[in-house]
């Protein structure tokens, strides 16, 4: 059952939206705790966190903005460079371009389809199926404004600072009808514990949260997110997306490994530290602090 607390008071998110830049501005630390009870409903324990979401934020805030292999695996070059010297690069993505400005695309000589990505950021990407039906000129025109913006101070997640902006082109996997399965896995002080599997992308995208063990983990459903109607079959390769998942995420106390699968072959995706910003509304609360008890930051917050 959904949680009740995806509901949302249009008149309080108005008043929030007025005065969510001032705080984020002069008060960085009060604006997330205050951002985390206005999304999840829950006040924000920074200094005896128990929830997952809560061990997020803490992350967020104190520990990930000071660790420079962070920001490097945060970045879409970046983490290619530290996937290739774990020794991983038949894992990567063909690359087709990496550019500092968008007027230096080559759009004329790419092929049919295509991905562009900023480097710096989350969520700012473009899907390119057909170039034919790409409105040139408006792509431009929103790399542009991406590349403009601090993604981690827009954010609050500041580990994407120090990124250099840019504009990575990818190659389009699969087909442009059927997107490939994607499977998030999360990993926690080196062991992954749980993921959820993204089918449907681009038609009827649907998320399917599961354990490790590929056993449904329903109550870990967020922010009113849909599962597929039939758990989405366990890939042949899973048990060695998993170690790799394990491997690459050893040094972080928390990341989510993103990974593809196609015609039997993995392809790694991206590294994500602090999931929706840690505010996530999950179908069980409870879920929640079973999720926490996973997280270890013990050692850090003897720093704080």
């Amino acid at each position: 059952m959904r949680n009740s607390n995806l509901k949302e008071n249009k008149i309080k998110r108005f008043f929030a939206v007025c005065v969510r830049g001032v705080i984020k501005k002069v008060a960085p630390v009060s604006y997330v705790k205050w951002q985390y009870r206005y999304i999840t409903h829950h006040r924000c324990n920074l200094k005896d966190p128990q929830r997952y979401t809560e061990k997020l934020q803490y992350l967020r805030l104190f520990v990930y903005p000071n660790e420079p292999l962070v920001s490097q695996c945060a970045g879409r070059v970046g983490v290619r460079d530290y996937i290739t010297a774990l020794g991983h690069s038949d894992l990567l993505v063909p690359v087709l371009g990496i550019y500092d400005n968008v007027d230096d695309i080559p759009f004329n000589t790419l092929p049919k389809s295509f991905v562009l990505k900023t480097t710096h950021s989350s969520q700012w990407n473009i899907l390119v199926r057909n170039k034919d039906e790409l409105n040139i000129k408006e792509a431009k025109k929103k790399l542009r404004k991406w590349l403009s913006k601090d993604y981690g101070k827009f954010t609050l997640e500041r580990h994407y600072s120090p990124i250099k902006p840019q504009i990575v082109i990818e190659e389009f996997l699969g087909d442009t009808v059927t997107l490939p399965t994607e499977y998030k896995i999360h990993v926690y002080n080196g062991v992954a514990k749980n993921l959820y599997v993204v089918t449907g992308r681009g038609t009827d995208i649907r998320y399917t949260q599961l354990y490790i063990d590929w056993t449904p983990f329903d109550g870990s459903q967020f922010n009113g997110w849909k599962k597929a109607d039939v758990c989405p079959p366990r890939p042949a390769c899973f048990d060695e997306m998993v170690r790799i998942a394990e491997e690459i995420s050893k040094p972080f106390p928390f990341v989510r490994a993103d990974f593809y699968e196609l015609n039997g072959k993995i392809y790694f995706s991206e590294m994500t530290f602090t999931p929706a910003k840690g505010t996530l509304i999950l179908d069980d609360d409870q879920c929640d602090y079973e999720m926490g008890k996973w997280l270890d930051i013990s050692e850090y917050l003897r720093k704080n």
